[in-house]
């Protein structure tokens, strides 16, 4: 498994360790021109479980991948938190502004993988 992937897994696993859900990884690297290689996009109930999955996401990947954002954006209303790990960026939605953005279908030629929810 290589650091790129070893870094989507952390990161997916934070999610799912706050209860994120509608998790869809979509893989960009057979698209030319984009700005990561993969999006990760969740959503969570409310501003502070959008909060907490975020910092479960920075945990996860600090302890699991040795891997710290570049940038995170969105924390102080919560509504949608983008968390830049170069070659992933992470959006953590509320359900409502995922809805109005609708970015899985951006990138319509990407392969898109939805995760399970865990309960």
């Amino acid at each position: 498994m290589n650091e790129t992937q070893q870094l989507v897994n952390a990161i997916t696993e934070g999610i799912q360790e706050k209860k994120g859900k509608n998790i869809v990884v979509a893989d960009l690297t057979n698209i030319g021109d984009t700005i990561c290689q993969y999006f990760i996009i969740c959503q969570g109930n409310s501003p502070s479980q959008v909060r907490a999955i975020a910092e479960s996401i920075e945990e996860s990947a600090r302890l699991k991948a040795h891997a710290k954002p570049v940038a995170v954006d969105g924390l102080r209303d919560a509504e949608w938190v983008a968390m830049d790990y170069t070659d992933i960026i992470v959006h953590v939605f509320l359900p409502q502004t995922r809805e109005f953005y609708d970015i899985e279908h951006l990138w319509e030629d990407a392969q898109l993988t939805a995760l399970p929810d865990i309960d």
